[in-house]
Protein backbone atom coordinates (compact mmCIF):
# COMPACT_ATOMS: atom_id res chain seq x y z
CA UNK A 1 0.00 0.00 0.00
CA UNK A 2 2.73 2.67 1.15
CA UNK A 3 4.83 1.51 -2.40
CA UNK A 4 0.73 3.02 -4.10
CA UNK A 5 0.48 5.97 -2.27
CA UNK A 6 3.84 7.16 -3.11
CA UNK A 7 4.05 6.18 -7.00
CA UNK A 8 0.50 8.12 -7.03
CA UNK A 9 1.64 10.98 -5.17
CA UNK A 10 4.81 10.76 -7.43
CA UNK A 11 2.17 11.20 -10.78
CA UNK A 12 0.26 14.08 -9.12
CA UNK A 13 3.25 15.82 -8.70
CA UNK A 14 4.73 15.28 -12.02
CA UNK A 15 1.68 16.31 -13.90
CA UNK A 16 0.65 19.28 -11.75
CA UNK A 17 3.54 21.42 -13.37
CA UNK A 18 2.87 20.59 -16.60
CA UNK A 19 -1.02 21.67 -16.05
CA UNK A 20 -0.01 24.73 -14.59
CA UNK A 21 2.16 25.54 -17.34
CA UNK A 22 -0.73 25.11 -19.97
CA UNK A 23 -2.55 28.22 -20.51
CA UNK A 24 -6.36 28.40 -20.52
CA UNK A 25 -6.37 29.22 -24.11
CA UNK A 26 -4.10 25.88 -24.78
CA UNK A 27 -6.85 23.27 -22.61
CA UNK A 28 -10.59 24.31 -22.51
CA UNK A 29 -12.04 21.92 -20.78
CA UNK A 30 -15.32 20.90 -18.80
CA UNK A 31 -14.05 18.92 -16.21
CA UNK A 32 -13.61 21.63 -13.76
CA UNK A 33 -17.67 20.48 -13.19
CA UNK A 34 -16.77 17.92 -10.97
CA UNK A 35 -13.36 18.58 -9.09
CA UNK A 36 -11.36 15.28 -8.56
CA UNK A 37 -11.72 14.27 -4.90
CA UNK A 38 -8.28 13.47 -2.86
CA UNK A 39 -9.17 9.81 -0.76
CA UNK A 40 -7.38 10.42 2.73
CA UNK A 41 -8.37 6.34 3.44
CA UNK A 42 -7.20 3.80 1.55
CA UNK A 43 -7.74 0.35 1.43
CA UNK A 44 -6.59 -2.37 -1.00
CA UNK A 45 -9.11 -5.07 -2.81
CA UNK A 46 -6.17 -7.65 -1.49
CA UNK A 47 -7.20 -6.68 2.36
CA UNK A 48 -10.26 -8.23 1.56
CA UNK A 49 -9.42 -11.66 0.46
CA UNK A 50 -8.69 -10.41 -3.72
CA UNK A 51 -6.37 -12.63 -5.89
CA UNK A 52 -5.32 -11.18 -9.61
CA UNK A 53 -4.80 -14.21 -11.06
CA UNK A 54 -7.49 -14.32 -13.53
CA UNK A 55 -8.66 -17.86 -12.13
CA UNK A 56 -10.23 -16.54 -8.41
CA UNK A 57 -13.39 -15.36 -8.51
CA UNK A 58 -13.21 -11.80 -6.79
CA UNK A 59 -16.70 -11.26 -5.97
CA UNK A 60 -16.85 -11.69 -2.61
CA UNK A 61 -13.83 -9.12 -2.34
CA UNK A 62 -15.34 -6.44 -4.25
CA UNK A 63 -18.32 -6.72 -1.97
CA UNK A 64 -16.81 -6.80 1.31
CA UNK A 65 -14.34 -4.13 -0.06
CA UNK A 66 -17.33 -1.70 -0.96
CA UNK A 67 -19.72 -2.59 2.15
CA UNK A 68 -16.79 -1.51 4.51
CA UNK A 69 -16.42 1.92 2.64
CA UNK A 70 -20.51 2.16 2.73
CA UNK A 71 -21.06 1.59 6.34
CA UNK A 72 -17.43 3.14 7.71
CA UNK A 73 -17.54 6.26 5.87
CA UNK A 74 -14.64 7.59 6.65
CA UNK A 75 -14.39 11.60 5.96
CA UNK A 76 -14.15 12.19 2.64
CA UNK A 77 -14.45 9.12 1.63
CA UNK A 78 -12.36 6.29 0.73
CA UNK A 79 -9.99 5.14 -2.43
CA UNK A 80 -10.59 0.87 -3.37
CA UNK A 81 -6.42 0.42 -5.11
CA UNK A 82 -6.69 -3.00 -7.46
CA UNK A 83 -3.23 -3.55 -7.56
CA UNK A 84 -1.65 -5.15 -10.64
CA UNK A 85 -3.27 -8.56 -11.87
CA UNK A 86 -6.32 -9.98 -13.24
CA UNK A 87 -9.31 -9.75 -11.19
CA UNK A 88 -12.85 -12.15 -11.85
CA UNK A 89 -15.21 -11.12 -10.76
CA UNK A 90 -19.57 -10.99 -11.20
CA UNK A 91 -21.29 -7.62 -11.08
CA UNK A 92 -20.98 -5.28 -8.25
CA UNK A 93 -22.60 -1.81 -7.02
CA UNK A 94 -20.28 1.05 -5.98
CA UNK A 95 -21.16 3.44 -3.03
CA UNK A 96 -20.61 7.65 -2.38
CA UNK A 97 -17.85 8.52 -1.66
CA UNK A 98 -15.76 6.01 -3.30
CA UNK A 99 -12.69 6.12 -5.31
CA UNK A 100 -12.25 2.97 -7.24
CA UNK A 101 -8.51 3.03 -8.76
CA UNK A 102 -7.00 0.68 -11.03
CA UNK A 103 -2.61 0.33 -10.97
CA UNK A 104 -0.75 0.10 -14.36
CA UNK A 105 -1.54 -3.33 -14.99
CA UNK A 106 -4.72 -4.21 -13.21
CA UNK A 107 -7.85 -6.28 -14.78
CA UNK A 108 -11.47 -6.21 -13.65
CA UNK A 109 -12.57 -8.83 -15.56
CA UNK A 110 -16.69 -9.83 -15.46
CA UNK A 111 -16.71 -13.60 -15.49
CA UNK A 112 -19.00 -15.31 -18.23
CA UNK A 113 -21.40 -16.94 -16.38
CA UNK A 114 -24.27 -15.64 -17.53
CA UNK A 115 -26.58 -17.75 -15.55
CA UNK A 116 -25.83 -16.17 -12.02
CA UNK A 117 -26.02 -12.60 -13.76
CA UNK A 118 -28.43 -10.55 -11.38
CA UNK A 119 -31.78 -8.69 -13.34
CA UNK A 120 -33.14 -5.48 -12.46
CA UNK A 121 -36.04 -3.88 -13.55
CA UNK A 122 -36.10 -1.56 -16.95
CA UNK A 123 -35.76 2.05 -17.25
CA UNK A 124 -39.24 3.94 -16.65
CA UNK A 125 -37.85 5.91 -19.87
CA UNK A 126 -37.61 3.11 -21.74
CA UNK A 127 -40.85 0.63 -20.33
CA UNK A 128 -38.78 -2.76 -21.26
CA UNK A 129 -35.39 -3.80 -21.83
CA UNK A 130 -33.88 -2.10 -24.76
CA UNK A 131 -33.40 -5.51 -26.83
CA UNK A 132 -36.37 -7.62 -25.07
CA UNK A 133 -39.25 -6.95 -22.84
CA UNK A 134 -39.31 -7.65 -19.50
CA UNK A 135 -35.92 -6.61 -17.57
CA UNK A 136 -32.65 -6.40 -18.01
CA UNK A 137 -28.87 -7.74 -16.60
CA UNK A 138 -27.68 -5.25 -14.11
CA UNK A 139 -24.45 -3.27 -15.73
CA UNK A 140 -21.38 -4.81 -14.55
CA UNK A 141 -20.64 -2.20 -12.41
CA UNK A 142 -23.06 -0.52 -11.21
CA UNK A 143 -24.00 2.72 -9.01
CA UNK A 144 -28.16 4.19 -8.08
CA UNK A 145 -28.81 7.09 -6.34
CA UNK A 146 -24.68 8.09 -5.30
CA UNK A 147 -22.67 11.12 -5.24
CA UNK A 148 -19.03 11.93 -5.36
CA UNK A 149 -17.86 8.66 -6.86
CA UNK A 150 -14.65 8.35 -9.09
CA UNK A 151 -13.52 5.65 -11.49
CA UNK A 152 -9.69 5.86 -12.23
CA UNK A 153 -5.90 5.01 -12.10
CA UNK A 154 -2.83 4.47 -14.33
CA UNK A 155 -4.78 3.14 -17.61
CA UNK A 156 -5.81 0.03 -15.86
CA UNK A 157 -8.21 -2.33 -17.42
CA UNK A 158 -12.59 -3.05 -17.49
CA UNK A 159 -13.16 -5.76 -19.57
CA UNK A 160 -16.42 -7.37 -20.12
CA UNK A 161 -15.90 -10.12 -21.77
CA UNK A 162 -18.54 -9.64 -23.32
CA UNK A 163 -17.91 -12.30 -26.79
CA UNK A 164 -20.36 -14.73 -24.68
CA UNK A 165 -23.19 -12.06 -24.69
CA UNK A 166 -22.73 -10.93 -28.45
CA UNK A 167 -23.11 -14.94 -29.66
CA UNK A 168 -26.30 -14.77 -27.70
CA UNK A 169 -27.34 -11.81 -29.48
CA UNK A 170 -26.40 -13.57 -32.72
CA UNK A 171 -27.47 -16.65 -32.13
CA UNK A 172 -31.10 -15.36 -30.62
CA UNK A 173 -30.90 -17.22 -27.54
CA UNK A 174 -30.84 -13.84 -24.92
CA UNK A 175 -33.58 -13.40 -22.74
CA UNK A 176 -33.57 -10.18 -21.50
CA UNK A 177 -31.52 -6.72 -22.45
CA UNK A 178 -27.41 -7.42 -22.26
CA UNK A 179 -25.46 -5.33 -19.25
CA UNK A 180 -23.54 -2.50 -19.75
CA UNK A 181 -20.35 -2.27 -18.70
CA UNK A 182 -20.92 0.94 -16.10
CA UNK A 183 -24.15 2.56 -15.55
CA UNK A 184 -24.88 4.90 -13.03
CA UNK A 185 -28.57 5.87 -12.53
CA UNK A 186 -30.14 8.60 -10.62
CA UNK A 187 -26.69 10.02 -9.36
CA UNK A 188 -24.60 13.31 -9.53
CA UNK A 189 -20.98 14.36 -9.55
CA UNK A 190 -19.49 11.53 -11.13
CA UNK A 191 -15.82 11.24 -12.85
CA UNK A 192 -14.82 8.19 -14.90
CA UNK A 193 -10.82 8.42 -16.19
CA UNK A 194 -7.30 6.98 -17.25
CA UNK A 195 -9.06 3.65 -17.48
CA UNK A 196 -9.33 1.20 -20.46
CA UNK A 197 -12.98 -0.38 -20.83
CA UNK A 198 -12.88 -3.18 -23.57
CA UNK A 199 -15.38 -5.92 -24.96
CA UNK A 200 -18.62 -4.55 -23.51
CA UNK A 201 -21.60 -7.25 -23.33
CA UNK A 202 -23.81 -4.20 -24.57
CA UNK A 203 -23.58 -0.27 -24.24
CA UNK A 204 -20.39 1.10 -22.53
CA UNK A 205 -20.70 3.89 -20.06
CA UNK A 206 -24.26 4.80 -19.62
CA UNK A 207 -25.17 7.38 -17.04
CA UNK A 208 -28.82 7.93 -16.64
CA UNK A 209 -31.28 10.13 -14.89
CA UNK A 210 -27.58 11.61 -13.76
CA UNK A 211 -26.33 15.06 -13.58
CA UNK A 212 -22.76 16.43 -13.83
CA UNK A 213 -20.57 13.26 -14.46
CA UNK A 214 -17.06 13.90 -16.76
CA UNK A 215 -15.77 11.20 -18.62
CA UNK A 216 -12.04 12.19 -19.48
CA UNK A 217 -8.91 10.64 -20.52
CA UNK A 218 -10.72 7.31 -21.16
CA UNK A 219 -10.00 4.18 -24.02
CA UNK A 220 -12.52 2.41 -25.16
CA UNK A 221 -12.17 -0.84 -27.45
CA UNK A 222 -14.60 -3.34 -28.89
CA UNK A 223 -14.48 -5.47 -32.39
CA UNK A 224 -15.93 -3.24 -35.03
CA UNK A 225 -18.67 -6.15 -35.35
CA UNK A 226 -19.56 -6.73 -31.60
CA UNK A 227 -23.35 -5.43 -31.62
CA UNK A 228 -24.55 -2.61 -29.79
CA UNK A 229 -21.63 -1.68 -28.09
CA UNK A 230 -22.16 2.03 -28.01
CA UNK A 231 -19.31 3.87 -26.34
CA UNK A 232 -20.31 6.72 -24.36
CA UNK A 233 -24.17 7.11 -24.00
CA UNK A 234 -25.64 10.03 -21.90
CA UNK A 235 -29.44 9.76 -21.26
CA UNK A 236 -31.63 11.85 -19.54
CA UNK A 237 -28.79 13.27 -18.08
CA UNK A 238 -27.30 17.03 -17.88
CA UNK A 239 -23.67 18.96 -17.41
CA UNK A 240 -21.62 15.96 -18.75
CA UNK A 241 -18.21 16.49 -20.25
CA UNK A 242 -17.09 14.05 -22.58
CA UNK A 243 -13.17 14.86 -23.61
CA UNK A 244 -9.61 13.92 -24.96
CA UNK A 245 -10.73 10.14 -25.32
CA UNK A 246 -10.08 7.27 -27.75
CA UNK A 247 -13.08 5.05 -28.73
CA UNK A 248 -12.91 2.27 -31.45
CA UNK A 249 -16.45 0.02 -31.23
CA UNK A 250 -19.34 -1.75 -32.81
CA UNK A 251 -21.65 0.90 -32.84
CA UNK A 252 -22.15 4.88 -32.31
CA UNK A 253 -18.67 6.01 -30.00
CA UNK A 254 -21.07 9.08 -28.21
CA UNK A 255 -25.27 8.62 -28.40
CA UNK A 256 -26.75 11.66 -26.34
CA UNK A 257 -30.19 9.62 -25.53
CA UNK A 258 -33.38 10.79 -23.47
CA UNK A 259 -36.09 7.69 -23.11
CA UNK A 260 -38.09 5.54 -25.59
CA UNK A 261 -41.36 6.83 -27.39
CA UNK A 262 -44.33 7.35 -24.76
CA UNK A 263 -42.57 5.87 -21.62
CA UNK A 264 -39.48 8.94 -22.52
CA UNK A 265 -42.40 11.38 -22.87
CA UNK A 266 -44.30 10.27 -19.94
CA UNK A 267 -40.61 10.52 -18.04
CA UNK A 268 -40.50 13.61 -19.36
CA UNK A 269 -36.50 13.73 -18.51
CA UNK A 270 -34.49 15.68 -20.96
CA UNK A 271 -30.68 15.39 -21.55
CA UNK A 272 -28.59 19.07 -21.82
CA UNK A 273 -25.76 20.70 -21.93
CA UNK A 274 -23.37 17.91 -22.76
CA UNK A 275 -20.16 18.75 -23.80
CA UNK A 276 -17.96 16.54 -26.39
CA UNK A 277 -14.43 17.97 -27.14
CA UNK A 278 -11.78 16.09 -28.61
CA UNK A 279 -12.80 12.75 -28.62
CA UNK A 280 -11.46 10.34 -31.76
CA UNK A 281 -12.20 7.05 -32.75
CA UNK A 282 -13.54 4.60 -35.32
CA UNK A 283 -17.14 2.41 -35.93
CA UNK A 284 -19.16 1.25 -38.22
CA UNK A 285 -21.86 3.55 -37.33
CA UNK A 286 -21.98 7.23 -36.19
CA UNK A 287 -19.04 9.18 -34.30
CA UNK A 288 -21.32 11.70 -32.79
CA UNK A 289 -25.14 10.60 -32.45
CA UNK A 290 -28.20 12.22 -31.23
CA UNK A 291 -30.67 9.46 -30.73
CA UNK A 292 -32.88 7.92 -32.07
CA UNK A 293 -34.15 7.58 -28.38
CA UNK A 294 -35.12 11.27 -27.67
CA UNK A 295 -38.31 11.38 -26.09
CA UNK A 296 -37.46 13.48 -23.09
CA UNK A 297 -35.95 15.94 -25.01
CA UNK A 298 -32.06 17.28 -26.27
CA UNK A 299 -30.90 20.53 -25.85
CA UNK A 300 -27.48 22.06 -25.75
CA UNK A 301 -25.32 19.95 -27.16
CA UNK A 302 -21.74 20.97 -28.22
CA UNK A 303 -19.16 18.84 -29.91
CA UNK A 304 -15.81 20.20 -30.90
CA UNK A 305 -12.55 19.03 -32.16
CA UNK A 306 -13.67 15.19 -33.18
CA UNK A 307 -11.38 12.89 -35.30
CA UNK A 308 -13.33 9.98 -37.19
CA UNK A 309 -11.69 7.46 -39.36
CA UNK A 310 -13.20 4.61 -41.26
CA UNK A 311 -17.13 5.62 -40.36
CA UNK A 312 -20.08 4.58 -41.26
CA UNK A 313 -21.91 8.20 -40.23
CA UNK A 314 -19.47 11.01 -39.15
CA UNK A 315 -22.83 13.01 -37.36
CA UNK A 316 -25.58 11.41 -36.96
CA UNK A 317 -28.78 13.24 -35.75
CA UNK A 318 -31.92 10.15 -35.67
CA UNK A 319 -35.23 10.52 -34.57
CA UNK A 320 -38.84 8.68 -35.68
CA UNK A 321 -42.17 9.23 -35.47
CA UNK A 322 -43.79 8.24 -31.98
CA UNK A 323 -40.97 9.59 -30.20
CA UNK A 324 -42.19 13.56 -29.80
CA UNK A 325 -40.03 15.43 -27.45
CA UNK A 326 -37.15 17.45 -29.62
CA UNK A 327 -34.02 17.78 -30.38
CA UNK A 328 -32.42 21.61 -30.72
CA UNK A 329 -29.44 23.80 -30.07
CA UNK A 330 -26.62 21.06 -31.67
CA UNK A 331 -23.14 22.86 -32.68
CA UNK A 332 -20.71 20.45 -34.48
CA UNK A 333 -17.22 22.30 -35.15
CA UNK A 334 -14.12 21.46 -36.13
CA UNK A 335 -14.78 17.59 -36.74
CA UNK A 336 -12.48 15.66 -39.15
CA UNK A 337 -13.57 12.54 -40.91
CA UNK A 338 -11.43 10.03 -43.17
CA UNK A 339 -13.59 7.59 -45.18
CA UNK A 340 -17.13 7.83 -44.19
CA UNK A 341 -20.23 6.66 -46.06
CA UNK A 342 -21.95 9.69 -44.93
CA UNK A 343 -20.65 12.84 -43.18
CA UNK A 344 -23.46 13.86 -41.98
CA UNK A 345 -26.78 12.72 -41.77
CA UNK A 346 -30.06 14.07 -39.93
CA UNK A 347 -33.14 11.85 -40.16
CA UNK A 348 -36.75 11.50 -39.21
CA UNK A 349 -37.34 8.02 -39.72
CA UNK A 350 -34.99 5.80 -37.72
CA UNK A 351 -35.17 3.54 -34.73
CA UNK A 352 -37.48 1.29 -33.90
CA UNK A 353 -40.46 1.29 -31.14
CA UNK A 354 -41.00 -0.80 -27.67
CA UNK A 355 -44.02 -2.13 -28.35
CA UNK A 356 -47.58 -0.96 -30.79
CA UNK A 357 -48.88 1.84 -28.05
CA UNK A 358 -46.80 4.51 -29.09
CA UNK A 359 -48.74 7.41 -30.89
CA UNK A 360 -48.10 8.01 -34.41
CA UNK A 361 -48.63 11.12 -33.96
CA UNK A 362 -46.19 12.39 -31.45
CA UNK A 363 -43.84 13.95 -33.54
CA UNK A 364 -40.66 15.45 -32.69
CA UNK A 365 -39.35 19.18 -32.91
CA UNK A 366 -35.93 19.49 -34.70
CA UNK A 367 -34.25 22.53 -34.74
CA UNK A 368 -31.42 25.00 -34.58
CA UNK A 369 -28.27 22.44 -35.78
CA UNK A 370 -25.32 24.09 -36.57
CA UNK A 371 -22.21 22.74 -38.41
CA UNK A 372 -19.26 24.89 -38.45
CA UNK A 373 -15.80 23.49 -39.90
CA UNK A 374 -16.46 20.46 -40.79
CA UNK A 375 -13.62 18.64 -43.08
CA UNK A 376 -13.90 15.07 -44.84
CA UNK A 377 -12.13 13.34 -47.34
CA UNK A 378 -13.05 9.90 -48.56
CA UNK A 379 -16.49 10.47 -48.10
CA UNK A 380 -18.72 9.03 -50.47
CA UNK A 381 -21.95 11.12 -49.57
CA UNK A 382 -21.80 14.63 -48.00
CA UNK A 383 -25.20 14.39 -46.40
CA UNK A 384 -28.37 13.30 -46.32
CA UNK A 385 -31.29 14.73 -44.31
CA UNK A 386 -34.46 13.60 -44.29
CA UNK A 387 -37.22 15.74 -41.94
CA UNK A 388 -40.80 14.58 -41.48
CA UNK A 389 -43.61 16.17 -43.47
CA UNK A 390 -45.83 17.31 -40.94
CA UNK A 391 -42.72 18.42 -38.73
CA UNK A 392 -40.07 19.70 -40.95
CA UNK A 393 -36.62 20.16 -39.26
CA UNK A 394 -35.84 23.80 -39.70
CA UNK A 395 -32.45 26.39 -38.42
CA UNK A 396 -30.05 23.66 -40.02
CA UNK A 397 -27.14 25.66 -40.53
CA UNK A 398 -23.95 24.60 -42.51
CA UNK A 399 -20.77 26.89 -42.20
CA UNK A 400 -17.36 25.78 -44.13
CA UNK A 401 -18.35 22.47 -44.67
CA UNK A 402 -15.90 20.43 -47.16
CA UNK A 403 -16.78 16.56 -47.39
CA UNK A 404 -15.15 14.96 -50.04
CA UNK A 405 -14.74 11.69 -51.57
CA UNK A 406 -14.67 9.59 -54.62
CA UNK A 407 -18.99 9.52 -55.18
CA UNK A 408 -20.52 6.46 -56.12
CA UNK A 409 -22.02 6.71 -59.39
CA UNK A 410 -25.75 7.65 -58.91
CA UNK A 411 -25.31 8.88 -55.37
CA UNK A 412 -25.90 12.65 -55.32
CA UNK A 413 -23.62 14.46 -52.92
CA UNK A 414 -27.11 15.61 -50.82
CA UNK A 415 -30.26 14.32 -50.27
CA UNK A 416 -32.84 16.69 -48.52
CA UNK A 417 -36.47 16.78 -48.07
CA UNK A 418 -38.77 18.69 -45.18
CA UNK A 419 -36.06 20.56 -44.17
CA UNK A 420 -34.88 24.37 -44.15
CA UNK A 421 -31.51 25.88 -43.45
CA UNK A 422 -28.56 28.17 -44.50
CA UNK A 423 -25.06 27.40 -45.52
CA UNK A 424 -22.05 29.49 -46.31
CA UNK A 425 -18.49 27.95 -47.85
CA UNK A 426 -20.11 24.38 -48.84
CA UNK A 427 -18.75 21.42 -50.66
CA UNK A 428 -19.92 20.31 -52.61
CA UNK A 429 -22.89 22.64 -52.90
CA UNK A 430 -25.97 21.60 -50.69
CA UNK A 431 -29.22 20.77 -51.93
CA UNK A 432 -31.34 23.62 -52.32
CA UNK A 433 -33.17 23.45 -49.05
CA UNK A 434 -29.81 24.60 -47.28
CA UNK A 435 -29.08 27.04 -50.04
CA UNK A 436 -31.81 29.83 -50.13
CA UNK A 437 -30.84 33.05 -48.49
CA UNK A 438 -34.05 33.29 -46.34
CA UNK A 439 -32.69 31.28 -43.14
CA UNK A 440 -29.23 33.23 -43.20
CA UNK A 441 -30.45 35.54 -40.57
CA UNK A 442 -31.79 32.98 -38.17
CA UNK A 443 -28.21 30.57 -38.73
CA UNK A 444 -26.19 34.02 -37.77
CA UNK A 445 -27.65 33.74 -34.17
CA UNK A 446 -26.57 30.22 -34.18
Amino acid sequence: MLRFVGSFLLCLYAVAPLLSSLSAAEVITCSGIVPMTYRNDKISIADFGGVGDGRTLNTKAFREAIYRIEHLRRPGGTLLYIPPGVYLTESFNLTSHMTLYLARGAVIKATQDTSSWPLVAPLPSYGRGRELPGGRYLSFIHGDGLHDVVITGENGTIDGQGDVWWNMWRQRTLQYTRPNIIEFMNSKNIIISNVILQNSPFWNIHPVYCSNVVVRYVTILAPRDSPNTDGIDPDSSSNVCIEDSYISTGDDLVAVKSGWDQYGIAYGRRSSHITIRRVSGSSPFAGIAIGSETSGGVENVFAEHINLFNMGVGIHVKTNTGRGGFIRNLTFSNVYMENARKGIKIAGDVGDHPDDKFNPNALPIVKGITFNDVWGVGVIQAGLIRGLKNSPFTRVCLSNVNLHGTAELRTPSWQCSDVVGASRMVSPWPCTQLSSGQQIGSCSDY
